[in-house]
């Protein structure tokens, strides 16, 4: 075949493909860092001023059992791929920076999942999945890429990473011999030995991120995401928009810091509303309303500083409060206006609803976890049988709790809740209920046989690996870098 028609036939099938996801429904996840349950407005709170959000959840439905993971990366690598996070990264916590392990390049996410579909994708934030050129978004599927690779804590304490906005920059902590404390093991370096955080163009470092680059994310993402969404108006786009805010250190934006009266972290929230307005303006503007999902959440339960009310527990934590996460779906005429479910979903869910929605058909050889959600969303208030009956509770490579309809059992303590009465988790029941806890533990005698209980088990796929990771950012030859345990280099 002579070279001009191959060159027509491979625009023909580029046409097509984007001719075709036109008439799919855009895909747009916003994802918070450490944003407690009770910390907008749809869900309780009284303190932070949410106007976006809670015109949003007016406009569509609230998920409140929705689940997430103790932590930002397990959270982030089920939100991808549509699997309990031991499954894909089977880690005993987050990842560092200068990490030799991340998710699996042969791992399917959403964003491959959509962009072989036709979509235009983007990531625009935090990632939290590898580090490293092999692990990162570009290498996922996603065609750009702008932000921080993992969290805005995991940088020197002399550029801000380790203190809010305002606050004395914290001492180190030293080893005896003077240097500075810090490990580095194949999930990277943990401590006080980090790079200078950078600030990633797909695969090139845009800047070095100190304070006052710190205080610009919010708005930096958000004018990133509208002009993605102002350029992709005429085929259908993928926008996966996980903010570094409201992870420590808290650093709300000049036009927010100090409005609210309760603190920088209010002010953080609050600004993070004023984001989720701008995007779905961008959206209202396009004309786009109708065809365009958007789903709004956080990684985790909050930490400290917020609030997971009437939830027990914290982020770190398999307590509900550790781990249900405020969500919110919006999708005019397709989504019933201020509706509410409360069946047993999460963030393993998002990848087989996407592809649902876009008319994609996953392939019965690659195991997945989660269930298409689109009828529970398009459903009246509680209509729709849940995907699940079942969901458990990882905290890192340990099961630590099993749940199955209204009960939940926590298997080291022992105890036992109905979280349909009893949602704060108080009143042990076990003694009453014998039969479910016996039932509950069956439960978690099946997951071990796949998962593993504490140990890696047979369904765990492998990490992606990189024989020697290197920082973005050179580390830093100040006395604040100069030796780190293990042999990483």
């Amino acid at each position: 075949m002579c070279r001009s028609v191959m060159a027509l036939c491979q625009f023909l099938v580029v046409f097509s493909s984007v001719a075709l996801a036109a008439e799919k429904p855009n895909i747009v996840i916003i994802n918070v860092d450490d944003l407690g349950y009770a910390d907008i407005g749809p869900f309780g709170s009284t303190k932070n001023r949410t106007p976006n959000l809670d015109r949003m959840a007016a406009e569509g439905k609230r998920l409140t059992s929705f689940y997430a993971a103790p932590v930002c990366s397990p959270s982030r690598a089920a939100l991808m791929t549509g699997c309990y996070p031991k499954r894909v990264l089977p880690i005993p916590h987050v990842l560092f920076p200068v990490s030799a392990v991340g998710l699996a390049p042969e791992e399917l996410t959403i964003a491959e999942l959509l962009r072989d579909a036709g979509y235009a994708t983007a990531c625009i934030g935090k990632w939290h999945l590898g580090d490293q050129p092999a692990f990162l978004p570009t290498a996922q599927g996603f065609e750009t890429y702008y932000g921080i690779p993992y969290s805005n804590d995991m940088g020197p304490v002399a550029d801000g990473a380790r203190s809010d906005l305002g606050s004395p920059i914290p001492k180190p902590r030293r080893r005896p011999d003077g240097t500075v404390f810090s490990e580095f093991g194949e999930t990277g370096i943990r401590g006080y030995g980090q790079p200078p955080l950078p600030m990633l163009e797909n695969d090139r470092v845009a800047f070095r991120v100190g304070p006052t680059q710190q205080q610009e994310t919010v708005a930096g993402y958000t004018d990133r995401a509208v002009d993605f969404i102002k350029a992709n108006q005429e085929r259908s786009f993928f926008l996966y928009l996980p903010h570094s805010a409201v992870h420590f250190p808290i650093y709300p934006g000049e036009a927010f810091a100090g409005r609210s009266p309760h603190g920088y972290y209010s002010d953080w929230v609050e600004e993070v509303d004023w984001s989720v307005g701008r995007v779905l303006d961008a959206i209202r503007t396009a004309g786009l309303a109708e065809r365009t999902l958007v789903v709004f959440t956080s990684d985790n339960g909050g930490t400290r500083r917020g609030s997971n009310v009437p939830l027990r527990g914290h982020k770190g934590s398999t307590w509900e409060g550790g781990v249900r996460s405020c969500t919110i779906a919006w999708w005019p005429g397709s989504i019933p206006a201020d509706s509410a479910s409360d069946v047993i979903c999460g963030m393993h869910d998002i990848l087989p609803t996407a592809a649902a929605l876009s008319g994609v058909e996953l392939s019965a050889g690659r195991l997945i976890d989660g269930r298409d959600l689109s009828q529970v969303l398009k459903a009246p208030n509680n209509s729709a049988a849940g995907p699940h009956e079942s969901f458990f509770y990882f905290r890192g490579l340990n099961l630590q709790a099993v749940r199955q309809g209204r009960w939940k059992l926590h298997l080291d303590e022992k105890t036992l809740y109905d979280l349909a009465e009893d949602i704060g988790e108080q009143k042990n029941l076990a003694s009453q209920h014998p039969e479910i806890v016996s039932q509950l533990n069956q439960l978690a005698a099946d997951v071990d046989a796949d998962l593993g209980r504490t140990e890696i088990g047979p369904g765990c796929r492998p990490l992606g690996r990189v024989a020697k990771p290197k920082p973005w950012i050179p580390l830093q030859r100040d006395g604040l870098s100069t030796r780190v345990s293990g042999n990483g280099d």
